[in-house]
Order: structure tokens, then C-alpha cells, then sequence
């Protein structure tokens, strides 16, 4: 089962973007400052969104032209791999959408370019502008402007199997205080049985990887890349965090702590042998693990934070940003809808269809008995993160990118110095291009 959020992503997402300075910044930028932007609007608002998170927009659309009779939404899917480019092709056109749903690490491929409304003040405006995900807004900011606003979030954390883990004789919450508390315990849930795993990931499939695996740098403080947009280059060669993270994996794989399988695993099954019983500590997201299974496996199932070499905690913020195109005919109506989305009906019932709510006052004890296993990044919302950068797609989401290869190299072949100086080179080079 592939999780809602397409991890490969489309090829030409930067080359694309890098079109846009020609023709994006002639199209006329909605006066959002005018009375009465964003209420009582009519006529059509004519949203984009991801085919891969469409389910979480369907329900949404079905709402909102169910609450009132002036404004009428209209829900176009598009598929991910094409978005970028399609998204640009209606800017040249001078034909955009109202709203778009962007996967949120490509909100700043657009902005960068000018591409999109300043919501600045609309979004000051909002009663809880300080309960939204402080990781998506990141995303959506530029010289402390900000372009776009959350709607669903795609975190990944660990997921520990608790009925292997009281077997194990392992507490989760100790696990995660080190990396070397957490090949403690993978080692313990290993000796439950041959068929019994300690860990799995998906080496084979770059962004599910990425997903999973990067938050284990972030929650040291530390990224793969360094430097503001316009300036950045790899963080490589000499970064400890990053060294450890792949000394970590080479020695789960060494000692057989996970599958075989984990090789070329691409993602197309990711977490049936979580949800099979048969591993102990799982990264990935609510989708996968708690949508992909029974009331029963939910039962003896507790998430965590990602955690770095010595503690700390992170998690991925995926998802969708929310944004209003220059050039957009209804944005009055847009921003309608936006608010709309971010309610608290609406929000709470995103875990419904896989998601999490991107309001950390979602999380009141009524989500919580409903949604026991989607409270903890709401409580936690400001451990979320993504990087910001115009390059994610070729460095993080390429079966040929240097992520996937530093990896690859790293924990299967063994040659960690020569995978992070080959990955030093190649980030260098795609951030310096992407920057261009």
C-alpha cells in the first residue's frame, strides 16, 4: 500500500520552476486589502489539488458548496508528476486557478518566482493564527511575507509495535533518547524470533526514504543543506549528525536487524510488514500505518517522535499549502474557501481520510478519543520541519538524486566517507543550478 502522499516526484518540478521569472510576476495581484475580501463572495472558485492527497480535498469541496448558496467550488485532481509543470503552463497561459493545493515543499518554487498572493494580512487577521503548523508556514514564507497557508498535514514519526516491545523488554520512550538506545533496542526485538524484525525501511523508493529518515538529522539541529535560498549548498562532508544517521542504518543492516527485503524496497507495499506484526520500530506516517489497518493493530501500536543521535525530536511536515495564484479571477471567493477549510469541523475530521490536522487546537480531548494515534503532532506541532529550498524534488525525490545514492552507498556498501564526499559534490552542484 503506497501512502497518500505520492513520494516520487515529478522529475522536471525545478527545471519548470525555473521558467516562471518571465511570465509569472505580469499577473495582477488581488487586492486582498479591499473591504470585504473574502466574505460574501459569489460566482465559482476553481480549486487545483494533488491527485494524491484528492481525498482530503473531495470531502472539503462536498462542504463547503453544502454551507451556503453564493460560491460554488470546482475540484480539479492533478496528477503529481505533472502538477509543477501544469501549474506553470497556466501562468503562462494567464489562466490560473483560484486555489491551489501544492504539496507544501513545492509552495516556494512559486513564490520565489512571484507566483502567488501575498496573504499576509488576511492571515494575520485569523483568530488562531498562532495554533497553525509552524512548519508549513515556513514553507510559505519569503522576506517574512507570507504566500500560502496549511491545510493538511503528512508527518512521519515512529511507530513501535507495543505488544513486541513489552516481549522485548523495551520502552519506547527510552529508545528514543539515543541512537544508540535505539539499536539497543532493535537488537532486543530481534531475538524474538527469526521472523521478527526490529526496523524497516524503504531504501529503494528516494522520497519515502527522505520522509522517514531526514527528521533523524533535523531533530539535532542540523539539515543536509545550508545557507538561505539563493546562497545554499550542501551540509555534508563534516557533518556528524549525518554520519551517524548512516552508521545507524549500515549497522541495522549489518546485523540483520531488518528485512533483506529492505534492499529494494520501492514503497509499493510499504508497512504490510508492520501491519503484519513482524517489526518492531516503523517510520512512516498515520496513513500507513493506522488507515492501513484494524481497531485491533491500533490497539498495541504507539507513535513517537523521530529522534537524533543524542534525543531531541522531529518529524517530516508534508502536506498541502493553500495558495491563491496571481491572476486568480475569484480570490475574494479563494480566501473564502480557505478559511473554510482551516475550521475546526473541517480540520478534525482530516485523520478520517489519513491526514492530520495542520491547527494544533484541534487536539482537544473529543479529537483525542476519536483519533488516539493523531494527537501527538499536534501537541508537538512545533518539532514539524521541511526544508526550504527550490531543488527538493532533484535531490530528494530522483531514483538517480544524490540522497538516494549517498544512502545506498552508505548503508549497503559500506563506503560512508566516499557516499557523503560523492553527495557533498552532487548537492553543490544541483542547489547552485537550481539557484541560477
Amino acid at each position: 500500500m503506497l501512502t497518500r502522499r505520492r513520494f516520487l516526484g515529478a522529475a522536471a518540478a525545478t527545471a519548470t520552476a525555473a521558467a516562471l521569472p518571465g511570465c509569472s510576476s505580469v499577473l495582477p495581484e488581488p487586492d486582498v486589502s479591499a473591504a470585504g475580501f473574502g466574505e460574501s463572495a459569489t460566482g465559482t472558485v476553481r480549486v487545483w489539488c494533488r491527485a494524491a492527497t484528492q481525498s482530503g480535498l473531495t470531502t472539503l469541496v462536498e462542504r463547503f458548496n453544502a454551507s451556503q448558496d453564493r460560491l460554488t467550488a470546482e475540484l480539479t485532481p492533478i496528477l503529481d508528476a505533472q502538477y509543477v509543470t501544469k501549474l506553470a503552463t497556466a501562468i503562462r497561459g494567464r489562466s490560473v486557478p483560484d486555489v491551489v493545493d501544492i504539496d507544501d515543499i513545492n509552495s516556494m518554487l512559486f513564490i520565489y518566482r512571484d507566483a502567488f498572493t501575498d496573504l499576509t494580512e488576511p492571515l494575520q487577521a485569523l483568530d488562531f493564527r498562532d495554533k497553525l503548523s509552524p512548519g508549513h508556514l515556513r514553507l510559505a514564507t519569503r522576506a517574512d511575507r507570507v504566500y500560502g497557508v496549511p491545510y493538511l498535514a503528512d508527518n512521519s514519526m515512529f511507530w513501535f509495535n507495543t505488544e513486541l516491545c513489552d516481549r522485548a523488554d523495551v520502552d519506547p520512550d527510552q529508545a528514543v533518547q539515543s541512537f544508540d538506545a535505539l539499536l539497543e533496542a532493535a537488537r532486543s526485538l530481534r531475538k524474538l524470533g527469526d521472523d521478527i524484525y526490529a526496523w524497516s525501511f524503504p531504501a529503494n523508493s528516494p522520497g519515502a526514504l527522505g520522509f522517514v529518515v531526514q527528521p533523524m538529522i533535523w531533530a539535532a539541529d542540523t539539515d543536509l543543506i545550508k545557507g538561505e535560498i539563493g546562497q545554499q549548498s550542501g551540509n555534508i562532508v563534516g557533518n556528524d549528525v549525518v554520519q551517524q544517521m548512516l552508521e545507524l542504518h549500515r549497522q541495522l543492516w549489518v546485523d540483520g536487524l531488518v528485512p533483506r527485503a529492505n534492499f529494494s524496497d520501492d514503497a509499493s507495499r510499504w508497512g504490510s510488514d508492520f501491519r503484519a506484526g513482524k517489526i518492531g520500530i516503523f517510520p512512516s506516517n498515520y496513513s500507513v500505518v493506522v488507515s492501513g489497518s484494524d481497531e485491533a493493530f491500533h490497539a498495541k501500536i504507539a507513535p513517537r517522535l523521530l529522534s537524533g543521535p543524542q534525543g531531541g525530536a522531529a518529524f517530516f511536515d508534508g502536506g498541502d499549502n493553500m495558495c491563491i495564484p496571481r491572476g486568480a479571477r475569484n480570490a475574494s471567493g479563494a480566501w473564502e474557501f480557505m478559511k473554510f477549510a482551516l475550521d475546526l469541523p473541517q480540520q478534525a475530521e482530516l485523520p478520517a481520510g489519513g491526514y492530520t490536522p495542520v491547527r494544533s487546537d484541534v487536539a482537544t480531548a473529543e479529537f483525542a478519543k476519536k483519533f488516539p494515534l493523531g494527537t501527538l503532532p499536534l501537541e508537538r506541532i512545533e518539532e514539524g520541519y521541511a526544508p526550504t529550498t527550490l531543488s527538493y524534488n532533484l535531490l530528494y525525490n530522483q531514483p538517480d538524486g544524490p540522497w538516494l545514492q549517498m544512502f545506498r552507498r552508505a548503508v549497503f556498501d559500506g563506503e560512508l566517507e566516499a557516499a557523503m564526499k560523492e553527495a557533498q559534490e552532487s548537492y553543490d552542484r544541483i542547489l547552485a543550478q537550481g539557484q541560477a
